[in-house]
């Protein structure tokens, strides 16, 4: 009897698990994010900016939430480790794509490698988020400003494409473009960081992924 009450007891306790890759280039603060994550929702803090070095391969980090368990896994951003990406979207239950907003030079490199991510047919009905890092900095883009550069900068590639002939999939990104969120966080101070991991929380309750199947599992 004891065991099958407490077998009870776990059944009806038992949090759902989920899995959430954290992407984008190298220095867009990916790992911060995961390290003030943790710090907001663990009795650890997570490690301060000074104590993070470039991510190479992934870092790992899980929070509690009512009825939920988020595991988080941030992939390193380097060019040559992007490639492994896709080896994670089979199981994961939703992306949070990190963009510097305060790095101009390099946006349409991030929309580029945000392009590559957005065709993934793995992903195509997993709840993905567009966090646009580094609000505190007064040079940041807004986030109005953000999701204008990237359609503009949409606009231009399918433009030549269409010369080219070479741009498959556009109705899928168009639909996909047209629901995409947005959200300004600061990684270092945690501005917006828990609006980020509510917007998470909230869709992959709906995710139609098993929350049983994940990455590492």
């Amino acid at each position: 009897m004891y065991h099958l009450l407490k077998g009870l007891h776990e059944h009806l306790t038992r949090k759902e698990e989920f899995s959430v890759i954290i992407i984008g280039l190298d220095g867009a603060g990916k790992t911060t994010l995961l390290e003030k994550i943790k710090t907001l929702y663990n009795e650890t803090p997570g490690l301060t900016p000074d104590k993070i070095g470039p991510t190479v391969g992934q870092n790992t980090g899980t929070v509690t939430l009512p009825s939920t368990i988020l595991q988080f896994w941030d992939l390193g951003g380097q060019r040559g480790i992007r490639n492994i990406w896709h080896k994670y979207y089979d199981d994961c239950h939703a992306v949070a794509y990190v963009i510097d907003a305060e790095d101009r030079e390099r946006l349409s490199e991030g929309w580029e490698v945000f392009d590559s991510v957005l065709s993934a047919p793995q992903i195509l009905n997993v709840p993905l988020l567009l966090v646009a890092n580094k609000q505190d900095s007064p040079n940041a883009l807004s986030v109005e400003e953000i999701r204008q550069d990237y359609e503009d900068w949409h606009q231009r590639k399918v433009e030549s494409a269409r010369r080219s002939a070479r741009y498959e999939g556009e109705a899928d990104r168009r639909d996909r473009i047209a629901s995409l969120d947005v959200m300004g966080i600061s990684a270092i101070d945690g501005t917006g960081v828990k609006a980020a991991v509510d917007w998470l929380f909230i869709r992959v309750q709906n995710s139609r992924r098993d929350p049983q199947k994940g990455i590492g599992r």
